[in-house]
Order: structure tokens, then sequence, then C-alpha cells
């Protein structure tokens, strides 16, 4: 698979979405911004997060080619753990945690994985078919000291974070890889094109195919700035006006 990708963070501070693309396999991940002031029990921050599980993923996805996504990720996210040295409290449910988006090729399909809101979309002989897991947009009412109980839990929402118990929630599935349109992978950074600002997804793929994926990133921008009165989830309120924006997109042949 031939990819190419963009990321730029939302702020001045630290990207905390984070991107890796190999001949047969892409990750994007979505480290979780932590709040000022709430104790994690880590020393870590998301953006150290994300690059460790990155790597690790990498490595996983490299070593065991056939091995299932979500047993590959249970695996990286046991591994990070290990890097922990001891030094944070584990147990703590406000620790680092990230989004995760896997595509990975296979001789005859391509496989994908998808845990919290990150995306994966595709184009083949059935249409478009975005893969997202909506656990989020369904979720009780919380504030910054109560999300602690939703995350990881049966009736709540799924992030890679210190449990590798949790790869076993992620969306997954395969698809053919004849007949395989379009394919990208994107944090809700750019997922926020077609959930706020009404484009639709063949909008956002022939931004990307037109300009390159930098350009999809410029036109989250543009909306960002000359809509933010849109940034709202029905009966959630508003959400930060620029938020990090990664995505990878599948190149077709010339």
């Amino acid at each position: 698979m031939d990819f190419a990708f963009a990321t730029a963070p939302g702020s001045d501070r630290p990207n905390e979405d984070h991107v890796v693309v190999a001949a047969d396999y892409a990750i994007v991940m979505d480290g979780v911004t932590q709040l000022p002031g709430l104790d994690t029990g880590c020393v870590h921050g998301p953006a150290w997060l994300v690059r460790q599980l990155g790597d690790c993923l990498s490595r996983a996805l490299t070593d065991g080619p056939t091995e299932s996504l979500a047993l590959i990720l249970a695996t990286a996210i046991e591994q990070v753990c290990d890097q922990h040295s001891g030094r944070c409290d584990l147990s703590n449910p406000h620790s680092p945690s990230s989004t995760v988006a896997i595509v990975r090729a296979q001789v005859e399909q391509v496989d994908y994985l998808v845990l919290c809101d990150s995306s994966v979309v595709f184009e083949n002989g059935d249409g478009l078919t975005v893969v997202h897991d909506d656990r989020t947009d369904t979720l009780p009412a919380y504030d910054r000291h109560t999300v602690g109980r939703l995350r990881n839990q049966q009736g709540g929402f799924w992030v890679a974070s210190t449990d590798p118990a949790a790869a076993a929630e992620a969306v997954t599935g395969s698809v053919a890889s004849s007949g395989l349109r379009r394919l990208l992978l994107c944090t809700d950074g750019v997922s926020r094109l077609t959930e706020f600002f009404q484009l639709t997804w063949a909008d956002v793929f022939g931004i990307a195919e037109r300009s390159g994926p930098r350009a999809v990133i410029d036109a989250v921008r543009e909306y960002e700035a000359s809509r933010p009165e849109l940034l709202v989830r029905t009966g959630r309120g508003p959400v930060k006006q620029h938020d990090d924006a990664t995505l990878a997109v599948l190149r077709r042949p010339a």
C-alpha cells in the first residue's frame, strides 16, 4: 500500500496525534488531551503514549503479519505498560490514553481496526463505508472528575491505555483488496469536516486526491476559523475550536 499522510497540531501544544506508515500497514492515533490539574498517576503524557504505542504496534505488525489486529493491539498495550517501568500508577482511571485506527494489507484483503473515535473510511463496489466506534457519541453525562468511571468499562467507551483487554472491544473487519478504490484513516480532528461542517467523505477524498492530505487539514482549519458556531455536539455543547488533525490516504496508482 502506498499512503500519503499529513498531521498538524491544533494549537501551540505538542501534537498528540501520531501516524505510522509502512509498506503493508498504516496506523493513526489520537492521544486524549489531559485536563489541567487532573491527577493521572503518570509521569508521561499522551504525546509520549502515542509514540511508544506506535513503535510497539509497528514491531508487532512486522513480527506477526497474520495475527489478528486486536491481539496485536493488546500486545502493544501490554508492552507500553512495561515501559512505565514502575514509575506510574497504572490503576489510575485517568492514565494517558489514545484512540487507534489500523489498516493492514494481506494477500487478498485489507484488515482494519478502530478503537474509539478515529475512523477508517473506504470505497469499493458497494460504495463508501465508514468504520467508526460510536460509543463516545452516546455516553451518559460526565464531567472531568467522573469520565474515568466510563473509560474501558461496559456502558462507557474503550481506548488504548493501561488495559490490554480494551483491544478486544475494538471494531474490526476486513474488505477484499480487489475492487478497493479509496481508503483513508483519520483522527476526529479531520472527521469534523463531515461531523460538523457538512462535507461528505467523497468531498474529503476529492480534496486529498486533488491537492494532497495537507490540503484536507487546511480545509479543516478554514472551516474552524470561518464557522466556529457549528462546532457543537447535540446534548454535549461546544467542542474546542481547533484540534490536532491527522490522516493517511491510500494513493491511487498513476
